[in-house]
């Protein structure tokens, strides 16, 4: 088994030497151990060396193996990358908070002022996306600046 820094797991046909990528097979919770397919049998890859495949029944890759690469949820799943645009888009917000309404380098002293300020900013980021809608601009509602 070999794989990269983005959690890609990679099988070798025994026959060829030609490498595939292994196909996604889930999560065991008991086992803390991530599933991984043979291309051959779940993705319809073409592998001579089949037969003798020691990897043709599937592999489990336990999340010690490394960590921070290895997650119950893998990169590889449509999961993954639903959840990973739903933290970008918060990142963006998170961004928009820090550089444009000037919440990083603040004065502001107390729990309560800043709760304040933080939820007035978030209400002028979504009064100005509304606006934009109404003015069939949808395109444009992620936009501070601009007429």
């Amino acid at each position: 088994m070999t794989y990269n820094y983005r959690g890609d797991v990679f099988c070798q046909d025994p026959v060829t030497g030609q490498v595939h990528t292994m196909s996604n097979g889930g999560f065991e919770v008991r086992r803390q151990r991530l599933k991984k397919r043979c291309p051959a049998r779940f993705a319809g890859v073409s592998c001579r060396g089949q037969d003798t495949c020691p990897v043709v029944q599937g592999l489990r890759t336990p999340l010690q193996t490394d960590r921070r690469i290895f997650t119950p949820m893998d990169r590889a799943s449509y999961q993954w990358k639903r959840e990973y645009a739903h933290r970008m888009a918060v990142e963006r917000v998170n961004s928009r908070l820090d550089v444009s309404f000037g919440l990083e380098l603040h004065t502001i002293r107390g729990l309560k002022k800043m709760q304040l300020r933080c939820g007035l900013a978030l209400i002028v980021m979504l009064a100005m996306a509304l606006g934009r809608i109404r003015q069939r601009q949808p395109e444009r509602m992620r936009r501070l600046v601009g007429s």
